[in-house]
C-alpha cells in the first residue's frame, strides 16, 4: 500500500505489494491479493476478494460478493453489481491444475455488469456496455450494447449515461446522438 489517504475496514485484509489509489475505500470482509492494483476514488464492497496482480481503474464501484481473479482487467468507471461473478478458466476440474490456462477478461471504461450476472473468460465487455441483471456473457460485448438473458444478447443499445436509447439512438438525459453503423457497432456523433 502507497497512500495513504484511502479507508481500509478493520476486517479486511490488504496483502504486501497492493496499490491503493486515493479516495478508495475498502469496506467490510474484503481481501486484496498481492499484485493487484487499485485506481483512485473506488468503492470496494463487502467480502470483495481481488487479485492477485488484478488492475481496477479509477472510480470504480465493486458491489458486496464478488471477487475478481487474476485476468480480470476493470478500466476506469465500471460498476460490477451485487454478485456478479467473473471466471478465469473455461473447464476447471478440482484436481487439474490450469493456471496456465488463465483467459484474460477485459471491461472497458463506463461499463455496467448487473447484479448476478456472469461473465465467462476470455471476453472483452466495450465501453459503455450494460449487462443486464442474471445474464450470462458467452461472448464479446459490444460497446453501448444493452445484453441480457442466458446465453447473453443484445437485445439493444445503452447512452454513456446508462439510459435505454429508442430508435432516435437520442440519450433523453444528455441529448447525446448515436449512430448504428452495423448489427454490432454503435458511434457516438455528439
Amino acid at each position: 500500500m502507497t497512500d495513504t489517504a484511502f479507508f481500509v475496514h478493520e476486517s479486511s485484509y490488504i496483502d504486501d505489494g497492493v496499490v491503493l489509489g486515493r479516495g478508495t475505500k475498502v469496506w467490510h470482509f474484503c481481501h486484496i491479493l498481492t499484485g493487484s492494483q487499485i485506481g483512485s476514488a473506488c468503492s470496494i464492497g463487502q467480502n470483495v476478494m481481488i487479485g492477485p496482480e488484478v488492475s481496477v481503474g479509477n472510480n470504480c464501484k465493486i458491489q458486496n460478493n464478488v471477487s475478481l481473479y487474476k485476468g480480470v482487467v476493470l478500466e476506469d468507471d465500471v460498476f460490477c453489481g451485487p454478485s456478479c461473478v467473473f471466471t478465469n478458466v473455461l473447464n476447471p476440474r478440482a484436481v487439474v491444475a490450469r493456471k496456465d490456462e488463465f483467459r484474460q477478461t477485459t471491461v472497458r471504461r463506463g461499463a455496467t455488469i448487473g447484479a448476478n450476472a456472469t461473465i465467462v473468460c476470455g471476453n472483452e465487455l466495450g465501453e459503455y456496455c450494460l449487462v443486464a441483471a442474471g445474464a450470462v456473457v458467452t461472448k464479446p460485448v459490444p460497446a453501448y450494447a444493452l445484453m441480457a438473458g442466458v446465453p447473453a444478447r443484445r437485445i439493444g443499445w445503452v447512452s454513456r449515461a446508462g439510459e435505454i436509447l429508442d430508435e432516435d439512438l437520442i440519450c433523453a438525459r444528455t441529448g447525446e446522438h448515436y449512430q448504428q453503423i452495423d448489427e454490432n457497432t454503435l458511434k457516438r456523433i455528439s
